[in-house]
């Protein structure tokens, strides 16, 4: 009640009042027309001076809501994002999804399991979304020598019937002892950001689905980048 009584605009019941009165005054005969019409000019110009004021402190009230979002955005701005973001079974499929989709210029895929690209579904979920991105512009697999056959009869037929299947290269054949497995993506001269994984439990597993398994987003700026590259770089370019 308090609450309700504090709500209540004190000046427009003032005026509500004054014509209310004026008008009785009217019809007992104690005041004329003219007394009446100076009235209710004088409380439609009070009415019209706070309307105004009540513009006024809207304006206000928007100027300061407006400097307040901008402050937020500043702080938010202002603060440093992590280089490494864990991502859990729950979310990575879409984001590995998101990772092909939003690629562009080269990708590199460093020692990864291809048994995760049998199902068909997971092969459209995550390899099928660079291959058809036209901002790649290639995909190159750098694949240990056990996964050969796999590649050849189950991936391969895959990749081929995929609108820009010319994307992909053939992939570089190497003896990898690496625990290491990760995406790159970049634009045509540097590559940004990548996806990494370790071989074994509970990052990766040998089977082909219903497994849980957890990736590494890694930041464009993070210092694991060149790292990545150096490796890939390393055993792309050693001798057979």
């Amino acid at each position: 009640m308090k609450w309700q009584i504090k709500q209540i605009e004190w000046e427009a019941v003032a005026g509500i009042l004054a014509a209310v009165l004026a008008l009785v005054l009217h019809f007992l005969h104690i005041v004329d027309e003219a007394v009446l019409l100076q009235i209710t000019l004088v409380l439609m110009a009070f009415l019209f001076i706070s309307h105004l004021r009540r513009e006024s402190e809207t304006e206000h009230l928007t100027e300061s809501v407006t400097q307040t979002e901008r402050t937020v955005e500043e702080i938010r701005a202002g603060m440093d994002t992590p280089d490494l973001e864990l991502i859990g079974p729950g979310k990575l499929r879409s984001r590995s999804m998101q990772f092909g989709q939003g690629a562009r210029g080269d990708m590199i895929w460093f020692n990864v399991c291809l048994l995760m690209f049998i199902p068909q579904d997971l092969f459209d979920a995550l390899l099928r979304p660079p291959i058809e991105n036209p901002e790649v512009t290639s995909i190159q697999f750098v694949l240990d020598e056990s996964e050969r056959e796999r590649w050849n009869t189950q991936v391969k037929p895959k990749v081929q019937e995929c609108t820009g299947a010319e994307t992909i290269q053939e992939p570089v054949w190497r003896e990898l002892d690496d625990n290491v497995s990760f995406i790159l993506r970049g634009t045509e001269h540097e590559q940004t950001d990548a996806l990494l994984s370790f071989w074994g439990e509970p990052f990766m597993a040998r089977t082909t689905r219903d497994v849980p398994r957890y990736i590494i987003h890694v930041a464009r700026d993070s210092e694991l980048i060149p790292q990545l590259q150096d490796i890939e770089r390393e055993h792309r370019l050693q001798r057979n």
